[in-house]
């Protein structure tokens, strides 16, 4: 089984694993990521290799790191990843790439990411769940840094934070390849709390006249 196909098994369990775990249906959980029920499907049963964009918004919306979603399996206390073992999220053909390094779940979603962008690239993100924060550190090159309608130049050696609740972009406007290494943290998503099985109905609102 080839990398790809065996990511594309492991999104399949994972997502199927943490829907049932916060007590998703397919419904509920298209409506919180945007994403449409046909396409979760295919995803559960592994018949597609979905975006970054749309792996992004699932993980988002389960409150889970992109690297729980596809690997859950990992040791209680101390986690090694091995260089082999990251994950390559995103590339491009000239040779722009972004890197899952490692990523944890014990008190809402953290992950660790490594960016090698070349001059002229950059990649764009929706808008995170409220709270989301992100860290970077640049160590190369510089930064365009993209948070809603205002751009900030962040240059080697400097780091930045921000919550991530607006659009935002990463790009290399500059001539030489820009590194930098990423951090981000997402709040805990909560199960939905079903209504009692007894619940009286809610009380009738008179509307008002015209």
């Amino acid at each position: 089984m080839s990398d790809l196909e065996e990511l594309t098994q492991a999104l399949a369990r994972n997502l199927k694993r943490w829907r049932g775990e916060r007590g998703f249906t397919l419904d509920s959980l298209a409506a919180r990521s945007g994403v449409s029920r046909g396409m979760i499907i295919q995803i559960e049963q592994a018949r597609t290799n979905p975006s970054v964009g749309t792996t992004v918004k699932l993980a988002d919306a389960l409150g889970v790191s992109i690297s729980t979603l596809l690997d859950y399996d990992r040791g209680p206390q101390v986690r090694i990843v091995e260089p082999g073992q990251t994950v390559r999220i995103w590339s491009s053909e000239a040779g722009s790439s972004t890197t899952m390094l490692i990523g944890t779940d014990e008190r809402g979603p953290m992950e660790l990411w490594t960016w090698h962008l070349v001059p002229g690239e950059g990649t764009e993100s929706a808008p995170h769940p409220s709270g989301t924060i992100e860290m970077l550190h640049v160590t190369a090159g510089d930064l365009t840094l993209v948070v809603g309608d205002e751009e900030f130049r962040v240059p080697a050696g400097a780091a930045a934070t921000f919550e991530a609740n607006l659009p935002h972009a990463y790009r290399n406007d500059g001539t030489v390849p820009m590194e930098m290494t990423l951090a981000v943290s997402v709040p805990p998503v909560s199960a939905p709390v079903p209504a009692p099985a007894h619940a009286a109905p809610p009380a009738r609102v008179a509307e008002p006249r015209n």
